[in-house]
């Protein structure tokens, strides 16, 4: 009964993001991702950032994709990956000004981004989809393959590409400065003090 658990109704949304759908996405927008996304987290995502700075190739693309803040779990016997919950992704913040500039559509992830970071979104046209932390076991029943691209050494930090399929998420932030964190926060904030 793979993907039973990803048949919620949403919007479908095929990858690589196009720009003009990453525009029009706006917080708040339920999404099914299908196709590649690559991962990176703390130590991949810092290894790259160095490389640019050094004049390096990247060992992957960025422009129009997206980056999955993921450590996979290694899958257990017949299963494609183990569990693969979102990695906040605050802890990128000083990498993806620059990722944005050279074309990165988008991340997914949880948690709150800096003001740098949100800035960078409006200004390259990019989106932040947030997962739901905790779900890993969940998610990873909408990946489909998994491959490791770049650095292995890093393990489960590696640069992994992998397959989704109608994989869950909303959008966070969008490119047209939206913020659901901050809409979220000041609703609070109204109902508190009517």
């Amino acid at each position: 009964m793979k993907n039973e658990e990803c048949k919620m109704k949403k919007t479908e949304i095929n990858l690589p993001l196009a720009v003009d759908v990453a525009k029009a996405l706006r917080i708040g927008d339920e999404v099914e991702l299908n196709g590649y996304v690559y991962t990176g987290r703390d130590q991949a995502c810092a290894r790259m950032f160095e490389m640019l700075q050094g004049g390096e190739k990247l060992p992957i693309e960025l422009e129009g994709q997206l980056i999955y803040f993921v450590g996979p779990s290694p899958a257990k016997p017949g299963e494609v990956v183990g569990s693969a919950g979102p990695t906040t992704s605050g802890r990128m913040n000083p990498f993806l000004p620059k990722f944005l500039g050279l074309g990165l559509r988008g991340f997914i992830g949880k948690g709150y981004l800096s003001q740098e970071v949100k800035d960078a979104l409006v200004k390259h046209g990019g989106v932040y989809f947030g997962a739901i932390g905790g779900t890993g076991a969940l998610l990873s029943e909408c990946i489909e393959s998994v491959e490791v691209i770049a650095f292995p050494e890093l393990l489960s930090e590696a640069i992994h590409r992998m397959k989704f399929k109608r994989f869950p998420a909303v959008v966070l932030n969008d490119a047209s400065g939206g913020d659901l964190y901050a809409q979220a926060m000041k609703s609070e904030q109204t109902t508190e003090n009517p």
